[in-house]
């Protein structure tokens, strides 16, 4: 662990401070629509942008760094980033909102992209597991910390706009002047969708539906929030315990998810994530209550990003896994897309509320689908499964072929004593 912050303390570093900027933008702008008076349908437009922008992000940028390079792709896109978050409070509309949140989206994306190259560059066989699972804490760590800057500032003025720009352009600082090398880039082209479908049948559709509870999360949570009228402490702490929860719960899950049967773990998450987001929505729930729902949605729908992935490769040939994961991301980020618009549709109709209506009835989606496989064929057993390897439903398709290496190397080494037993 030591040998990694010490190889790639820079980069870790500068992700955390991109995720802060980040993390203050998608609650920020929630809160700011509110006071520019923009209706819950138009700010579902805004939310929903970003999940496209970042799709597009994926399948351009690598070929934007084969002709430019990694260096020159991470500053313009730093770049980008930075001017994009000071640009939101200079431009009130939602519809250039829209625009500049595809942007920021694509900006994203394509950080995300090379900067997991680096990162997977910078690692041995040996420490590459523990690399990723530092990328992922530090992200976490900067979603979380970045609800806490919420504070420091009025929503309706400039400096909350101006703090995670700040903080993007010195993210790249560090990453910028390490000395490590740009690595050799390539990404494995996505298996054909009808082969992972065939393959995976679970994998896809909740992938897809997964998509969708997420970017609901992500993006309209603090619309929500501002919606019912909670104060910018209370959003910033439920925003917050939705991270936080994501992050506790992923290991312990991961440990359950190597000793069971994985459908019936994801259909077991699944209807504790509905029966949590509908209470909500049935009754007038106080905010201590609410924290709790958030931090169990999110220490359901975090996990079971990895564990549908780790799900899917255990039908599939060590060389097919990277390429199917890579066609699961594209399916991800086309129900992302989704979710905020139709999230955004029901409240519009239903009430504030039916934020959580929503992410209830794709919850109880999900597990009524892994019920209804479970009975189609039966599960590999705990010998025959892959490792589950903890991964953000935002990381790349670099970071998922990293997480599938280290599963293959886990999957290749001796059991442990304590399973033989």
């Amino acid at each position: 662990m030591l040998t990694v912050l010490r190889n790639s303390w820079a980069l870790l570093l500068g992700m955390m401070l991109l995720m802060i900027g980040n993390g203050v933008q998608g609650t920020l702008l929630g809160i700011r629509g509110s006071i520019e008076g923009f209706s819950t349908t138009q700010m579902s437009f805004v939310m929903s942008a970003y999940f496209l922008g970042f799709l597009f992000g994926s399948r351009m940028t690598p070929d934007m760094i084969r002709r430019v390079g990694h260096v020159r792709v991470f500053a313009a896109l730093g770049s980008m980033i930075s001017a994009v978050l000071v640009a939101y409070a200079a431009a009130p509309d939602w519809i250039v909102w829209v625009v500049m949140r595809v942007l920021i989206g694509f900006s994203f994306s394509g950080v995300y992209i090379t900067a997991e190259s680096w990162l997977n560059n910078a690692s041995t066989n040996e420490t590459r597991g523990q690399a990723l699972s530092l990328y992922m804490i530090m992200q976490m760590l900067g979603i979380i910390s970045s609800q806490a800057l919420l504070n420091l500032g009025d929503p309706s003025g400039y400096f909350l706009f101006v703090i995670p720009s700040i903080l993007v352009s010195v993210a790249f600082t560090p990453i910028l002047l390490s000395a490590s090398k740009a690595p050799a880039f390539e990404l494995t082209k996505p298996l054909n969708f009808v082969s992972l479908y065939r393959t995976s049948p679970l994998g896809c559709v909740g992938i897809f539906i997964l998509g969708g509870i997420f970017s609901a999360q992500f993006g309209m949570a603090s619309v929500w929030g501002s919606a019912v009228g909670l104060s910018v402490r209370d959003l910033s702490i439920f925003v917050a315990s939705i991270y936080i929860g994501g992050l506790v719960s992923q290991y312990p899950i991961g440990w359950l998810s190597d000793r069971m049967d994985r459908r019936k773990l994801v259909f077991a998450l699944s209807v504790l994530g509905a029966v949590a987001t509908v209470i909500p929505f049935l009754v007038n729930a106080n905010f201590a209550a609410l924290v709790l729902v958030g931090a169990v949605m999110g220490g359901v729908s975090n996990p079971l990003y990895s564990l549908l992935v780790a799900y899917t490769n255990d039908f599939l040939d060590p060389h097919d896994m990277a390429a199917a994961s890579a066609g699961l991301i594209f399916i991800n980020g086309v129900g992302a897309i989704g979710g905020p618009l139709l999230t955004g549709w029901i409240m519009a109709h239903l009430g504030p509320d039916g934020f959580f209506l929503f992410i209830a009835v794709l919850f109880g989606a999900m597990a009524s689908y892994a019920a209804w496989r479970m009975t189609r064929r039966p599960s590999p057993t705990t010998e025959q499964t892959g490792a589950f390897t903890p991964l953000s439903p935002t990381a790349s398709a670099v970071a998922v072929e990293v997480a599938i290496e280290a599963a293959i190397e886990a999957r290749a080494e001796p059991p442990r004593e304590e399973d033989a037993e």
